[in-house]
């Protein structure tokens, strides 16, 4: 089975740290991926608004949202998900850590909102937990040689994919490493869950891929595999 794989749409941090940047100076949104696994349309981390990735999907793969039978978020962030409902017939996956971890303090704050008659935040917290509870965990295998890889730390169960192709090992790793900058120093993002996990997930991601596609960047080269 043949398995392509193509950036759709390039993210960006909303402040980039490593540029000396401290408060937001732009909108931050995921890296979105698109692979093709024999029947499976596989979209990872839909981080722009629908009105922009929808387009984007056109143009990089020529296809249309109801072609998509799969979506996997590498975490719940919002910046990572903002056009998930433009793809209602598809699967939606997460890692089992981060539903579990994400979803049931929501339904608690979602409780605390409506003890309190709160009605605008009880809606925005009712929303977010629908969409949670619409994600399922996600198996092992997404698909053939499309295995989960758990990268927590900056989210309690952030989650990439690691993909078998014929020549090379491929990590879609999400914010676990975040831009270029942060894969040549070494860094992790500072707005972390936990540090010292999210720095051995680096660690990890960096030991086992040959080939990276960036959390807020493209797909690169791992540097300390480069065979010149």
């Amino acid at each position: 089975m043949s398995i392509d794989v193509r950036v759709i749409s390039i993210g960006t941090l909303a402040e980039h740290p490593l540029w000396g940047e401290r408060t937001p100076v732009r909108t931050g949104h995921a890296t979105t991926t698109l692979i093709h696994a024999g029947q499976r349309v596989i979209l990872v981390d839909p981080g722009l608004p629908q009105q922009a990735l929808i387009p984007r999907l056109y143009e990089r793969a020529n296809i249309g949202p109801n072609a998509v039978t799969d979506v996997f978020l590498t975490c719940f962030r919002p910046d990572v998900r903002r056009a998930l409902r433009a793809f209602d017939r598809a699967n939606w996956w997460i890692h089992d850590t981060e539903r579990e971890m994400i979803g049931t303090p929501l339904i608690q704050k979602l409780h605390e909102a409506l003890d309190t008659g709160d009605e605008e935040l009880s809606e925005t917290l009712e929303r977010e937990v629908e969409v949670m509870r619409r994600c399922n965990a996600a198996p092992d295998n997404l698909a053939p040689h499309i295995d989960i890889f758990p990268l927590p730390g900056v989210t309690p169960g952030m989650c990439g994919l690691l993909i078998a192709l014929p020549r090379m090992t491929l990590l879609i790793c999400g914010d676990a490493v975040p831009t270029v900058e942060h894969l040549e120093e070494g860094k992790v993002l500072p707005d972390c869950a936990d540090v010292d996990r999210a720095r051995a997930s680096f660690a990890e991601a960096v030991e086992i891929a040959d080939m990276l596609v960036l959390g807020r960047d493209n797909i690169v080269v791992n540097p300390t595999k480069r065979p010149f």
